[in-house]
């Protein structure tokens, strides 16, 4: 898997041999960085990175210039993955390593960021509690946003749980957008 755009386009991440990894395709990831090339100035930005995994999304936000990227990653193997991608490719300085679930994260902590990507397991519902606690806890800089990727399989709970449709479908993927 390839970094995109940016500084760091072209260079490798390596994805580790498990089940519980399911990484953004490159064609997806492409579709959803040139949206958000529209709509958001990463320059400087704080990033949040929910559900990890190898750290593509957030990696991406790095490379095309954001300042700081929060990843929370539960999974022990997936986490030690994720901390060998953000060192061979130089960003530790800019990179915080959580290993907790994204629900608990989103509940205990201060911090505020300009954009959080959540990418949960599709057929995992806890991002329904984590929905709830960035908006309980503000978790969003002001012109925040939140971008979400789900299974066209679990639409119908989802638009019941986040109260809104998904901005764009790409092949089995649904993409929402929240702001603040």
């Amino acid at each position: 898997m390839r970094i995109i755009a940016g500084s760091l386009k072209g260079r490798t991440i390596k994805i580790p041999k498990s089940k519980l990894v399911r990484p953004t395709t490159d064609k997806n990831r492409e579709a959803i960085f040139n949206y958000l090339a529209n709509v958001f100035n990463f320059e400087g930005a704080v990033v949040l990175d929910l559900y990890a995994g190898t750290g593509a999304l957030g990696l991406e936000t790095i490379s095309r210039g954001a300042e700081q990227v929060d990843f929370v990653e539960k999974n022990f193997k997936i986490y030690k993955n994720l901390i060998e991608n953000i060192n061979s490719l130089g960003v530790a300085d800019k990179a915080k390593i959580f290993k907790s679930e994204a629900d608990k994260f989103t509940k205990a902590t201060k911090n505020k960021y300009h954009l959080i990507i959540a990418d949960p397991p599709f057929f995992h519902y806890d991002v329904y509690d984590v929905f709830k606690n960035i908006f309980e806890n503000e978790l969003l800089e002001e012109n925040g946003l939140l971008i979400i990727e789900r299974s066209i399989q679990t639409k119908e709970k989802d638009v019941a749980a986040f109260g809104a449709e998904p901005i764009k479908r790409l092949g089995d993927s649904l993409i929402y957008e929240f702001s603040s």
